[in-house]
């Protein structure tokens, strides 16, 4: 009996193993589209993983590729556009797990606005932020609609993209999300109308992705974090109402109308495989860009994009 008692002293003295810290900067603040990171903090899917997983917010969402690339963070969230041109510009990043596997992107326009189709854009003003990859999409949608930039007047609306569509400055945003812009008019009782990028003769792609730098990346621990992501993945879809408790209750600027919709259509864009590698999308993508001109030459999906279990 004293031997077992001093064994199991032994047992509850000796510490727990030390889990591996990893850092992973969001693309910009906590929002529904992070909710398997969330989740998979809250209900100990990283700690059974041996994971302390530090999240940061960034100032600036252009930073999380630059501190991926630079060795400052293990993982960053990004997005499947900007990936090839910033590959393209030389930095070390390559795409280890997907996020959210649809496109978010749309083009929005006002429900009872002038424009109906595409080709009513014709002469009018378009809001964006994101100078690059949007203009190349847009540049692309209207090329299947008998358009060219020269049709439009773009303007830069400094991220304000729903309010400046339902204030009149522009008569349609590119860079809107469909899971957030869509509701906040809605909320604001002016209805909207979405042009699907996909549904236009654009690609698919991959909206929300995992970048590493593929020099210094710990294969191991990232592929962990993938596994507790589509744990989390999971059970969001199997208990959507308790997830979003779950998500909402860890601060309060999450819970409103607002996330609770977007959280709602979000769902069923989230990747069911964050690990696995849909290649022919960053193929297609790559043939885009380089027909729109804004990447020279065409790079191999390898140099892009990678599938860990596969490796």
């Amino acid at each position: 009996m004293k031997s077992t008692l001093t064994a199991l002293a032994l047992l509850i003295a000796t510490p727990a193993l030390a889990q591996d810290k990893m850092t992973v900067v969001l693309d910009w603040f906590v929002n529904p589209d992070h909710g398997p990171i969330v989740i998979a903090e809250e209900n100990g899917y990283f700690a059974d993983a041996g994971l302390e997983v530090e999240v940061i917010a960034p100032a600036d969402p252009a930073d999380p590729p630059k501190m991926a690339a630079a060795g400052r963070a293990d993982l960053a969230i990004s997005y499947q556009p900007q990936l090839h041109l910033q590959v393209a510009e030389g930095m070390p990043l390559v795409r280890v797990g997907t996020l959210v596997a649809t496109p978010l992107n749309c083009l929005l326009v006002l429900d009872d606005g002038p424009v109906e189709k595409i080709a009513d854009l014709k002469g009018r003003k378009v809001g964006f932020s994101v100078a690059g990859v949007e203009e190349a999409l847009l540049s692309a949608i209207l090329a299947e609609n008998g358009l060219a930039m020269d049709d439009i007047e773009l303007v830069n609306v400094n991220w304000s993209l729903s309010p400046a569509l339902m204030a009149g400055q522009v008569d349609a945003v590119i860079g809107a999300f469909r899971n957030f812009e869509l509701n906040q008019m809605e909320i604001e009782e002016v209805a909207g109308r979405c042009f699907y990028l996909e549904e236009e003769g654009l690609p698919a792609y991959d909206e929300l992705i995992y970048v590493a730098n593929p020099e210094m990346m710990d294969r191991d621990m990232i592929r962990r974090f993938l596994a507790a992501t589509e744990k989390a993945t999971q059970f969001i879809v199997n208990h959507p109402q308790e997830s979003w408790e779950v998500f909402a209750a860890t601060s309060t600027e999450l819970q409103d109308d607002l996330n609770e919709m977007a959280w709602a259509d979000t769902i069923p864009r989230f990747a069911l495989r964050p690990e696995a590698l849909d290649a022919g999308r960053y193929a297609r993508f790559e043939a885009l860009l380089n027909e729109a001109g804004l990447v020279e030459g065409v790079r191999p999906v390898s140099d892009l994009a990678i599938d860990l279990g596969a490796q």
